[in-house]
C-alpha cells in the first residue's frame, strides 16, 4: 500500500539510511549488508560506537530467531516462570536474553553426558531448536561484521558501563519503539500512536511488583493481545539524548511527549555547552 511504502521510507530517513535525494546513504548501504530489519541493523552498527558489539550480536540473534521460551503445559506455568527467573536481568528482557543464550552455550559446552543440552532446555522450558538457530544467526552476523571490517569489542557484559552502552545502542535503532506506563498498572501507551499495550507474558517484568514507567520494546503484536514483546527499561534522559530531533517534533501531542520535551529543554543548555567545548 502507498501509505505503508511512505511510512517505510520515513522510518529509513529517521534512521539516517537515506540521503537528501532518497537514495541509500553510505550508512544505509552498510546497514543493508545485514539480513535484519533496519532498526536492528542500526542498533548493531551503533554498538560499534558504544563498544558493546558482543552483547548486541547476541541480542540481534535472539530476537531474530523464534522465541526461545516454550508455552508451558497446563498446570506448569508457575514452574516455568520460576525457572525463567533464574535468567532475569534487572535491566530488562534484552539482557535476560543474553543470560539465556550464555547459559545455553555453557550447557552445550558441558561434555559430562550426551544429550545434556536437550535435557537442560526441557528442564527450563526453553526451545533447543530456537537457541541453536540463534547460535547460527549470531555466527553469520559476526562473519558479516568481520567481512566489512567493522570493529568488534570484547565482551564486558554485566558492568554498569556496558549495560548503559547496550541501552544506547538499542535506542539508536529503536527510538521509534518507546512506550510509557500511563497509570502505574502496566498499561503502556506508545509514543507513535494512541495504542495501549500490555507486557507479553514471556517478559521478565510480567507479574512482578516492579513495572518500569518508560520502556523500549522490540515489537508490538495485535494478535497476541495487544502486547509489547522484549522490553527493557529506559530513562527519559537517555531517550532525549539520542532521539533525532526531527523525529521527536513529528510525534503526535501527548502527555508523554510533554514530559520528554521538558527533559530535552533541561538538557539543551548542557548540550550547547558541550558543543562549544568541541
Amino acid at each position: 500500500a502507498p501509505e505503508s511504502l511512505m511510512q517505510a521510507l520515513e522510518d529509513l530517513d529517521y534512521l539516517a539510511a537515506l540521503d537528501n535525494n532518497g537514495n541509500l546513504s553510505e550508512f544505509g548501504i552498510i546497514m543493508s549488508e545485514f539480513p535484519l530489519d533496519p532498526q536492528l541493523s542500526k542498533s548493531l552498527l551503533a554498538s560499534c560506537e558504544f563498544e558493546c558489539v558482543d552483547e548486541m550480536l547476541t541480542i540481534a540473534a535472539m530476537v531474530t530467531a523464534p522465541s526461545c521460551f516454550l508455552q508451558a503445559p497446563p498446570g506448569t506455568e508457575e514452574i516455568a516462570r520460576s525457572r525463567w527467573r533464574r535468567f532475569s536481568h534487572p535491566a530488562g528482557d534484552h539482557c535476560t536474553l543474553i543470560n539465556v543464550f550464555n547459559a545455553f552455550k555453557a550447557a552445550t559446552a558441558n561434555p559430562t553426558q550426551p544429550g545434556n543440552t536437550e535435557k537442560w532446555c526441557r528442564d527450563y522450558f526453553l526451545s533447543s531448536s530456537a537457541l541453536s538457530m540463534a547460535e547460527m544467526i549470531r555466527a553469520e552476523l559476526l562473519e558479516i561484521m568481520k567481512r566489512i571490517e567493522l570493529p568488534i569489542s570484547e565482551p564486558e557484559f554485566g558492568s554498569e558501563e556496558n549495560l548503559l552502552s547496550i541501552k544506547k545502542a538499542l535506542l539508536s535503532g529503536y527510538f521509534m519503539h518507546i512506550a510509557r506506563d500511563v497509570d502505574g498498572s502496566g498499561n503502556y501507551l506508545m509514543l507513535t500512536h494512541k495504542q495501549v499495550a500490555q507486557l507479553h507474558p514471556f517478559s521478565s517484568y510480567y507479574n512482578t511488583r516492579r513495572i518500569p514507567e518508560w520502556v523500549l520494546f522490540y515489537e508490538f503484536s495485535i494478535s497476541e493481545g495487544n502486547s509489547i514483546r522484549v522490553v527493557s527499561e529506559i530513562s527519559p534522559h537517555l531517550f532525549a539524548e539520542l532521539v533525532p530531533q526531527y523525529y521527536f517534533s513529528n510525534l503526535p501531542p501527548s502527555e508523554s511527549k510533554d514530559i520528554l520535551q521538558e527533559v530535552i529543554n533541561h538538557l539543551a543548555p548542557v548540550s550547547a555547552t558541550k558543543e562549544e567545548q568541541k
